[in-house]
Order: structure tokens, then sequence, then C-alpha cells
């Protein structure tokens, strides 16, 4: 039995995560190809059997799918999910201005990228409430995960530690302690934490480690302490005006993004494990974890943080992604002409493989963290 009340703590909230992402994604085009004048006759959370649904008076059929991994809008002469095809042989010479693939590539342009717009917007939005109805959020200076080689793990810190002070300095975020080591990188640190309820005092030199995304704004190796934060927020409770909650809101939502892009950039370069690359599989787990160990507000949060991956992830040039299409619209309006639809379909494929084999290596690195989690 109570291995089923804990796979309630991973599955359910994963479903109740991602149906939210999907949903505002998948919303995002459907309320542009509206505005478009583009017919849209599926919109769908997740995929394969309908399990319920509904048509609306437009004709657009509403329904929830049996596999919960993703979703889609198909608009009308689609001859896929991923509007990579069109059935235009079987559309009236009527109809033909209500579908997709007859629209100019401006149309086209609008509607691929209101997905991921709609993904920042969330986010935004999730963000600029939070500061301004709740308060700043900052990360606890916690041990979420200690970097392998590194200073701290050679000292003895470990997963779960709270660090206190540095150099005999109080720090109360994660950032300040960033500060203070980067202000004492050439000589010994002492570190006060506190593990369970005993105090720890330790003095140790940093090492050179590389960048991390995480962590450093330079992509050169410098002396650190070898930590990561832990997945989790604390909130300072000083409420700011709406509108400097909402510039901060933007602020924050492009570092995140900064910080996702460089540490993208670290794996394609080599300065990063691609081991770090995670899946359905780990977001289940993190999900869970949240869901488990903190509030409400850390999910949203993390919600927030997923709602801006996945905008950034669709908006890669990879075909079949939204980011692919744009690339195809972009270059049809550049030349003034559309591209061959044999070669599209030579793309589409291209990307799908390429797609397939990426979820195949994320998923395998899941399972690789999980065993490792379960069995050391």
């Amino acid at each position: 039995m109570q291995w089923l009340i804990n796979a309630a703590y991973y599955i359910i909230p994963f479903i109740c995560l991602l149906g939210v992402l999907v949903f505002v994604h998948e919303f995002g085009h459907y309320i542009v190809a509206k505005f478009c004048g583009v017919k849209v006759d599926e919109f769908s959370i997740g995929f394969g059997k309908k399990i319920w649904g509904f048509r609306d008076r437009s004709g657009t059929e509403w329904k929830l799918s049996v596999i919960p991994l993703g979703g889609y809008c198909k608009f009308l002469g689609d001859g896929d999910e991923s509007s990579s095809s069109n059935t235009s042989e079987n559309i009236s010479e009527e109809d033909k201005k209500y579908a997709f693939a007859f629209q100019n590539p401006f149309k086209k342009l609008a509607i691929v990228i209101a997905g991921p717009a709609a993904n920042y917007l969330f986010a935004i939005v999730v963000f600029a409430s939070i500061f301004y109805f709740i308060g700043k959020i900052d990360f606890p200076p916690i041990v979420g995960e200690v970097v392998k080689g590194g200073a701290a793990e050679q000292a003895g810190i470990i997963k779960g530690d709270r660090i206190l002070k540095v150099n005999g300095k109080d720090v109360s975020s994660f950032s300040e302690l960033q500060q203070e080591v980067d202000m004492h990188r050439a000589e010994k640190i002492s570190i006060e934490l506190k593990r369970n309820d005993k105090i720890i005092n330790l003095k140790f030199p940093l090492k050179m480690l590389p960048a991390d995304g995480e962590i450093n704004k330079s992509d050169e190796p410098r002396p650190m302490l070898g930590i990561r934060s832990l997945n989790i927020v604390e909130i300072d409770v000083v409420k700011v005006p709406f509108w400097t909650a909402v510039g901060d809101a933007f602020a924050e939502t492009w570092r995140i993004t900064e910080v996702t892009l460089r540490g993208v950039g670290q794996i394609f370069s080599g300065k990063r494990d691609a081991d770090e690359v995670g899946g359905i599989v780990r977001i289940a787990e993190m999900s869970g974890d949240i869901s488990r160990e903190s509030g409400l507000i850390d999910f949203v949060i993390f919600m927030a943080l997923l709602s801006i991956n996945l905008g950034l992830i669709n908006l890669f040039p990879i075909p079949l992604l939204d980011g692919g299409h744009v690339i195809i619209y972009l270059i049809e309006i550049i030349t003034g002409r559309e591209l061959n639809e044999n070669f599209k379909d030579y793309v589409f494929k291209f990307g799908l493989f390429l797609i397939l084999s990426l979820m195949l290596f994320a998923t395998y690195n899941d399972f690789a963290r999980l065993f490792h989690r379960w069995f050391s």
C-alpha cells in the first residue's frame, strides 16, 4: 500500500504539471490561429486514444488523450498533429482560406511562435504574481548537490548542509553565499554550517573547477566551492510595487533563459557532462520530490521554470519543433516562395529521428540517475 502512496506523490503532480504547461503552450497556438482566421479541428492534451472530450460551437474538438506526454493543435487541412504535412486534395476551395497550409508565411510564423511565447508569458505572470502578492524569492544557502572532485566534497560537505557563515559573515541566501565565496578566492575559506542540529566549522582552500552555468557568468575555470543549490526556494516577505514586480519577473525569466542557454552550450562544447541532460522521468522525479518536501509555492515556481525551458526548447531550430517551422517560414518570407514539399518531408523525417534520439538519450540518463539514487 505504501508504494501506491509513494507513486501517487510522483505521478499525480507530474500529470498536473505537464497538463498545465501543455495547455498553456497549445492554447498559445490556438488563440493566435483563431485570430488569424485558421480553423482548429482538434485541441488535445495528450496523445493517442481519446478518454474525454467535447466539441465547441466553432467545430473544435477539445479532448484529453490517454498518453499524457504532450499535446497538439490540429488545424484544418493538417495531415498530422505536428502540421508537418497537409491534405490539400481533400480541402474545398471555400475551406482553403481557413486551412493552415494555405495561409501566408507571416500568419504561419505568428501561429508557430505563439506556443513558446505563451510559455514565457505564463512564467512572467507567475513570477510577477509571487513578487507582488507574496514577496521576492531566493534560493536558501542549502547544499543541493556536491560537485565531484570539488573543494566542498574534499572538505566533507554533503547534500542538505545549510551554510550559515562564510569567513565569519552571515549568509541568508545562495546568492549571498556565492558573493562571499567570490570575495575570497585566493585564500583558505572558513565555512560554518548546520547539519541536522549540529554546528560544524571547516577551513579549506577552494579548487579550480570548470564554469557552471548555474553559478558563474564566466566560461573559464575559476576557484570554486563546488556546490549547487537545492531545488526549493525561500520567500522574503517584502512586497514590491506592481511595475517593479513585472520588471523583476522579466529579469528573472531572462536570467533563467540565459543560464539554460549557457548550460546547453557547455554540454555541446564538452565543458559540461552530457549526463546532465534529463527527460520526462527526471521531470516526474523532481516534481514528486518538490510536492513531497516543499510547498505549493515551490511547485508553482518549478512549473514556471519548466515553462521557460519548454518555450526555449521549442524554439531550437530542430525540424518538427516550433523552431524548425520558424526557420522554414522565415526562408519562405525571404525567398518569396514555398519550399518544396518533398524537401520539407525529408527535413521533418530527420527532425523526428533527432528528437527520438535525444529522448532516448535523456531517458537513459534519467534511469541511470534513478539507479544511482536508489542503490548508492
